[in-house]
């Protein structure tokens, strides 16, 4: 199974945001997510594409954007030119999934589908197909720092299920929460991607951390 790391932007020193990127690159990290977040959806305001573009000029890693607001077919276009390589919605925000998926994916970039931790896996099940990449929130969304919610791990186990019994090659993402005390569960139940925030930029020496995170999923010494 592959594991992919994927730190949170949100967790970063924006004061130095260049340095702090490319401290991480430098440690190993596979993609950077990104939390877009509308104060609407989620009661927190982050940043839109302009901060996107400026990173997409700091890394050429994947830049998974994940879309914490409402009506977000509106924006699609943006996050797209403004560099992001994944764009991850809500299915709670979203009447559409289907037509979603196909904007996402008209407009050169792969789609995603995230789930807060009260939505049933059952109402993104038959649209499973459409998406290349299924984030589960193991945290309720809108803030840095909060504590894994233990039964996430019993969602990640059964989407991964689905996956094997639709046949599908989807990605498996998780959010929030993530450290090196969980991470082996979390990958073994079937994730492939641990965004972690705070656990990595707030350590004292957040490339260390990515390290030991990663060998902490897989198992294995640094």
């Amino acid at each position: 199974m592959p594991l992919i790391i994927a730190p949170s932007l949100l967790s970063a020193d924006f004061s130095s945001l260049k340095s702090q990127i490319e401290l991480i690159d430098s440690a190993g990290a596979d993609w950077h997510h990104l939390d877009v977040m509308d104060g609407r959806f989620v009661p927190n305001i982050t940043f839109g594409p302009l901060i996107v573009k400026t990173v997409r000029r700091l890394t050429d890693k994947p830049l998974d954007v994940h879309l914490m607001i409402i009506q977000p077919e509106k924006y699609i276009p943006a996050f797209r030119s403004a560099g992001a390589d994944w764009i991850t919605v809500h299915c709670e925000t979203v009447d559409d999934l289907p037509a979603l998926s196909n904007m996402i994916r008209t407009s050169g970039a792969k789609p995603g589908l995230s789930l807060n931790p009260e939505t049933a896996l059952e109402k993104v099940t038959p649209y499973l197909k459409l998406f290349d990449l299924v984030l589960i929130m193991s945290v309720h969304p809108g803030f840095g720092g909060q504590v894994f919610i233990p039964d996430s791990l019993k969602k990640v186990s059964a989407l991964n299920d689905l996956r094997h019994s639709q046949k599908l090659d989807f990605l498996i993402s998780i959010d929030g929460g993530i450290n090196p005390s969980n991470a082996r569960a979390i990958h073994q139940a079937g994730a492939d991607i641990l965004v972690a925030g705070s656990s990595i930029y707030h350590a004292p020496e957040p490339a260390a951390a990515l390290k030991n995170l990663r060998a902490a999923a897989l198992n294995s010494k640094i």
